[in-house]
């Protein structure tokens, strides 16, 4: 019986590592925050995946923020890309050594045509992507600039929601008797300002064709313009638009503060939505449904003194997945049934359920929405146009300088034109 139950028992492990041997193993690195609404939906759907495709070893790795960057960048250089990966379309960090040396494939030869027919023609724009390839499929269409405005506490105060510069600056008194914020951007990431505001500012002082004429030399960053734009980010800390503490904040603290009425506005990507939703794994939401409805809105930032593109936002084409290009046969079908699946209905329906993007899929709908998310859409057709995200355009040696810029300015340590002249001394290296 002793010597049966031997047999048996090693029966069973070589079963087992016969039928591990069998999996095709995926290495999938993959970006959200975990203590965002809509993680455990987002965690569900994987497992989902992975109980529907059991032939397939689904290895993920979960990061966020400038952790995630870092991390890819140490994959790129030791030469061990994921399977899959989760990239920016331009030049945002190590996502920029992707798109310009084509470390994965063009979607447009791996993914299905019936799929990829239901998606916008600006995501599917190549052009959009600095490699001119569908380096990713963007799951929607970014825009960085989103201000959310705490209407209710306005009203309470005999307030409104300013439409230019000057009438934001004419509530920073009023708010600070009352203890409040005007306008709350936690940057201690350094990256907020520059993608979340400045590159707004960027677009609407001095617009798209200047930042293309700096990068072929036919312009400088020390140019009057440009340090002008500077100058105002100066004067929302200057005026008390911005509070100095916000310089220290993390990025993850912005929506607590604005949703306990610390903060009258707050600006942040139209992404943010999410963290305001319910977080469907407790019940609870940040900013009641109700109170969303009625005392919350999706706002355009304040005219600027001196715009040349008048009302504009800073947006870019949304992030997405991406297949390693070293990829074939069992390993690449398994990539290529992930790519269907984060790109199916199903799954980009919770991501604007809970608030994530408004997926670029055109045939994605919902009756679920809550009123943030339904205010979303409404918010995109105030906009009249869009003008670049400068860490979409701008070499990361460039952009990277100007997100300490604007954290320096902020504090009074450094002056517009000095920043200015490092990104230029910056700019100057690349030839």
């Amino acid at each position: 019986m002793k010597k049966l139950a031997l047999v048996l028992g090693l029966m069973a492990l070589i079963l087992v590592g016969a039928s591990a041997a069998d999996k095709t193993v995926l290495k999938f690195y993959y970006y959200i925050d975990a203590t965002q609404a809509g993680y455990a939906e987002d965690q569900a759907l994987w497992k989902k995946f992975q109980a529907a495709n059991p032939d397939i070893d689904l290895q993920i790795e979960i990061n966020s923020s400038q952790p995630y960057h870092q991390k890819l960048q140490a994959y790129i250089s030791a030469g061990e890309l994921p399977d899959v990966v989760y990239i920016w379309p331009t030049s945002r960090d190590s996502s920029k050594q992707i798109q310009d040396q084509k470390l994965v494939k063009d979607l447009r030869t791996v993914l299905p045509q019936d799929l990829l027919s239901k998606f916008s023609p600006l995501a599917l724009d190549v052009n959009n992507q600095s490699s001119h390839i569908l380096a990713e499929l963007p799951q929607a269409f970014t825009y960085t600039t989103t201000v959310y405005a705490n209407t209710g506490l306005l009203k309470s105060l005999g307030l409104k929601v300013p439409t230019t510069y000057a009438e934001l600056k004419a509530l920073v008194p009023k708010l600070k008797v009352k203890g409040i914020q005007t306008l709350a951007l936690p940057d201690a990431d350094k990256w907020p300002a520059q993608s979340c505001l400045f590159s707004t500012i960027s677009g609407r002082l001095v617009g798209d064709k200047f930042i293309d004429d700096v990068k072929a030399g036919k312009a400088k960053f020390t140019d009057e313009g440009f340090v002008n734009a500077l100058k105002f980010y100066e004067s929302l800390y200057k005026d008390g638009v911005i509070d100095k503490s916000n310089v220290n904040l993390g990025y993850g603290e912005g929506p607590g503060i604005f949703a306990s009425g610390k903060a009258a506005f707050f600006v942040d990507g139209d992404w943010r939505v999410g963290a305001f939703l319910t977080d469907k794994s407790t019940g609870k939401a940040l900013i009641d449904p109700a109170a969303q409805k009625t005392n919350f809105d999706l706002v355009n930032f304040p005219a600027i003194p001196g715009e040349i593109n008048k009302g504009t936002v800073s947006a870019i084409a949304g992030v997405g997945l991406a297949i390693n290009k070293d990829l074939t046969g069992a390993k690449l079908d398994a990539a290529k049934r992930l790519l269907e699946f984060y790109y199916s209905k199903e799954f980009l329906t919770v991501k604007w359920e809970t608030g994530a993007f408004v997926p670029s899929r055109l045939d994605v709908t919902s009756d679920k929405l809550e009123p943030l998310a339904v205010k979303l859409p409404l918010y995109y057709k105030s906009i009249p146009k869009t003008t670049y995200v400068l860490d979409g355009v701008l070499d990361p040696t460039v952009f990277n300088i100007l997100n300490d810029g604007l954290q320096a300015i902020g504090l009074g340590v450094k002056t517009p034109a000095q920043v200015a002249a490092d990104m230029q001394k910056a700019q100057d290296a690349l030839k």
